[in-house]
């Protein structure tokens, strides 16, 4: 039986290391919804005010997610990831899409994720979809080593090799936590550059970044999704603009400005 969409109100918390530190935290929404499934119409219980592949209040649409920027294919590319990286055999249960949903018509999703189960519905990749404010994109596969069920104790690492932040370096590594539960989602990302000059004035972000999401996996109601936008109003433009407000933050204390290179040729890493 398909998941039942469902409303993530929770909190990204972001600390950033080093010679010029800064830390926020913010209040922000996600859906969680299987990705291969319609949701429900309104007369059999699902939400009016959200849709999926066409237009509302808030919607979610495979045109959005799913490789390269401009060339996305939804579930169906990640099922081709997921045979090309030898995983078809270990992820042929349900694939769920976490991401934050358009608002009248906008999206931006710094990240989102692609749960990928197992036939007992047991986490066993995530695929880490990464969005820049440049226009590119770039996934890290997320897995353990010896490819079984992936629990809240679990350490997945990636190798950095995509520009986000033009204050840090594309060097260093991400170690990777997701704790899925029924009733709740957290997830933090740990990058950390060992090589960057720590105490430097002008740093490029010596140190890292730690990143979390948490909050609870809530029906996703009209109800619920007019809180959202009582609570935290232009969706996604909201996000953009607390980016570009900690950019400048960062800018004016004299963090280091690097300028964005090419993205990686390849769509997906680990």
């Amino acid at each position: 039986m398909p998941l039942t969409p469902q409303v993530i109100p929770g909190r990204t918390f972001h600390a950033r290391h080093g010679a010029i530190a800064n830390r926020f935290s913010y209040g922000v929404d996600y859906v969680l919804l299987d990705a291969e499934a319609p949701v429900p119409a309104p007369r059999h219980g699902g939400p009016r005010l959200f849709s999926r592949n066409r237009a509302n209040l808030t919607s979610l649409h495979d045109v959005d997610h799913g490789g390269r920027r401009g060339a996305e294919r939804g579930a169906t590319w990640v099922r081709e990831v997921a045979e090309a990286e030898g995983l078809s055999g270990i992820t042929a249960g349900p694939v769920h899409l976490l991401a934050q949903p358009r608002v009248l018509g906008h999206v931006f999703n710094p990240v989102c994720f692609w749960l990928l189960h197992d036939n007992q519905k047991r986490l066993r990749a995530v695929i880490a979809e990464v969005n820049n404010t440049f226009g590119d994109r770039h996934s890290y596969l997320c897995l353990r080593e010896d490819r079984g069920v992936i629990t809240g104790q679990d350490v997945l690492r990636a190798r950095k090799i995509f520009h986000v932040s033009p204050f840090q370096r594309i060097a260093g590594d991400y170690a990777f936590r997701f704790d899925i539960r029924a009733e709740r989602v957290a997830i933090s990302i740990d990058f950390r550059d060992p090589g960057a000059a720590e105490g430097t004035p002008g740093d490029t972000g010596a140190g890292g970044v730690l990143a979390t999401l948490a909050g609870p996996r809530l029906p996703l109601t009209d109800r619920a999704i007019l809180a959202a936008m009582w609570r935290r109003p232009f969706g996604s433009r909201r996000v953009l603009a607390l980016i570009f407000w900690q950019a400048a933050r960062l800018r004016a204390r004299g963090a280091r400005y690097l300028r964005r290179p090419a993205p990686p040729e390849h769509e997906v890493s680990r």
